[in-house]
């Protein structure tokens, strides 16, 4: 089954709506973390793609990622509840919820204007070369995950 494509405009203005639906107030139905330091966790996705602000894996962690994390980011099927995340995904200071609201939109708004063929065979940071399907599945389900995780 495939998933919804982030690039599309509605799916994007979907996911928008549910973040809209968030407020500084909103509490998670399961995992640790507070609404904006979720907005931050899912902030990282785009900083990597986006930013040059996170360090990239040595070349024997790049093959340990590639060969037994790629498939599960970005495959189709959901991520369980409590799953574990890679070290610069923790956000555990405190985070202002507007700001980082706004940056994920604009980031989530930056990619569904670039495009899927600007993401067609684009290098990951981890797992290197990314099909514009792979994009879309790590992309969208993270989101997905973490909006369902605030009930929203």
């Amino acid at each position: 089954m495939a998933l919804p494509d982030i690039f599309n405009k509605a799916v994007t203005d979907e996911i928008i709506k549910r973040i809209n639906k968030l407020d500084k107030n909103s509490g998670p139905l399961w995992g640790k973390m507070n609404s904006a330091q979720m907005l931050a966790h899912c902030n990282v996705s785009y900083e990597m793609i986006y930013e040059n602000i996170h360090p990239k894996p040595n070349p024997f962690l790049k093959f340990i990622l590639k060969t037994f994390i790629k498939n599960k980011v970005t495959g189709e099927e959901m991520y369980p509840h409590n799953s574990k995340t890679a070290p610069q995904f923790i956000i555990k200071e405190t985070k202002n919820f507007e700001a980082e609201k706004t940056r994920l939109i604009n980031y989530i708004n930056k990619t569904q204007q670039l495009g899927e063929n600007h993401f067609d065979n684009k290098e990951s940071n981890s797992f290197g070369a990314l099909s514009k399907t792979e994009w879309n599945n790590m992309l969208y389900k993270h989101l997905d995950h973490h909006l369902k995780q605030f009930g929203v």
